[in-house]
């Protein structure tokens, strides 16, 4: 079977290895190819303008060189990485980028990729923190003049008709997610950890329409099959920081355990949250992209303005939708994962640990430096932990 002819499963470790060659192939029928970094930058306003959505990830196998010039070794490994790639020229494919306040260093990384690429055409959304009324107005505001900036770009007037369409196109694509995540509640699961990661990666890397057509073939073909994953002593499920390679999934596998569900940035955290239908298409899209996405970048309140603090209703208001997971997914243990430095993910950690073992869930807490060299010393304290929880 040539490349082009691969479908399903074969198509997406494809689209895994070689990201970019569809978004190549793309731009050279004439269309436009748009890098956007983390989970803010509104993917129905590209899909709205046919813009190609290309998210920007790292590469846990490419050295970080140039990067070390722009930003401190002692920040986020990711956004060096992503930021390194940049620099080399790996996404000169790019007709522009679009940025988003996600953390600290994520914000400063946004402003060094303007200045040192000089893209021509940039846009930045400085999210909101918060998530109560003033905010989603702030961030619908941003939305708005996003959508002008576009226009301007493509010469084309957006309709709300339009946008709307996107918004169902999009939405199609979170329930086909989450019916390829149901397809890990089975005993054994019908698809495995490691392959959730390359099918997320592909489906950033390609046009919704394609992606949807992709996980139907998927979808279809995990049903099918008899040489899925094995059944093994114990359910996972992950957490944490972007886990865009298959490396630390597979080594938490072949320690003993299936990982059948995760809350992770290039997973569940990314899909599962719908758009709501409003009037105006922007209403649904910044609550959406602002209060329903569950990210540590976020603060949150059990009741906002309350000078009284309860510290566990806090934490189920934060954490209670894990309490969910790990009970439609019927996991025995979570892992809690971060890349080294990340700030955000790791004050979260210790409430989030709490509530766990409040609930009764064991849990251990992992740090790697975004690099395959890092995770065999993880292995041993996996192995633990799956023995402590056997």
């Amino acid at each position: 079977m040539t490349a082009k002819g691969k479908k399903g499963f074969a198509r997406a470790k494809e689209l895994y290895q070689d990201r970019s060659q569809r978004a190549k192939e793309l731009k050279a029928e004439g269309k436009k190819v748009m890098g956007y970094f983390c989970l803010y930058p509104v993917l129905e306003l590209f899909t709205a303008f046919d813009i190609v959505p290309y998210r920007i990830l790292g590469d846990m196998g490419e050295p970080i060189t140039k990067a070390d010039s722009c930003l401190p070794t002692i920040v986020c490994p990711f956004i060096r990485s992503a930021l390194d790639l940049g620099l080399k020229g790996k996404y000169d494919f790019f007709d522009g980028v679009v940025m988003c306040h996600s953390c600290e260093v994520g914000e400063k990384a946004a402003h060094i990729w303007r200045i040192y690429m000089d893209p021509s055409y940039y846009h930045f959304l400085d999210t909101p923190h918060t998530v109560h009324e003033p905010a989603q107005q702030q961030f619908k505001g941003q939305l708005e003049d996003f959508q002008k900036t576009l226009e301007a770009l493509t010469g084309k007037k957006l309709s709300a008709g339009k946008l709307k369409d996107a918004v169902d196109i999009c939405n199609q694509q979170r329930v086909l997610v989450r019916e390829l995540y149901d397809l890990r509640k089975s005993d054994p699961p019908l698809i495995s950890g490691t392959e959730i990661i390359e099918v997320m990666v592909a489906l950033m890397s390609i046009p919704v329409n394609e992606g949807n057509a992709l996980l139907k073939q998927i979808i279809d073909e995990a049903r099918g099959r008899t040489d899925g994953p094995q059944k093994k002593p114990h359910r996972l499920l992950l957490w944490g920081t972007v886990i865009d390679n298959t490396a630390l999934v597979e080594m938490i596998e072949n320690a003993g355990a299936n990982v059948v569900m995760d809350d992770t940035c290039v997973g569940s955290r990314a899909y599962f949250p719908m758009v709501e239908p409003t009037e105006n298409p922007l209403d649904g899209l910044s609550r959406r992209y602002l209060v329903d996405i569950k990210c540590p970048r976020t603060f949150r309140e059990a009741v906002y303005g309350d000078p009284k603090k309860h510290y566990i209703k806090d934490l189920e208001h934060r954490f209670g939708y894990l309490k969910d997971y790990a009970r439609e997914w019927n996991a025995d243990g979570v892992i809690l994962q971060s890349v080294r430095y990340c700030d955000i993910h790791g004050y979260d950690t210790p409430g989030l640990s709490d509530y766990l073992n409040h609930i009764g869930l064991p849990n251990i807490y992992i740090e790697h430096d975004y690099s395959e060299g890092a995770l065999a010393p993880l292995r041993t304290r996996v192995q633990g932990f799956l023995e402590l929880i056997g």
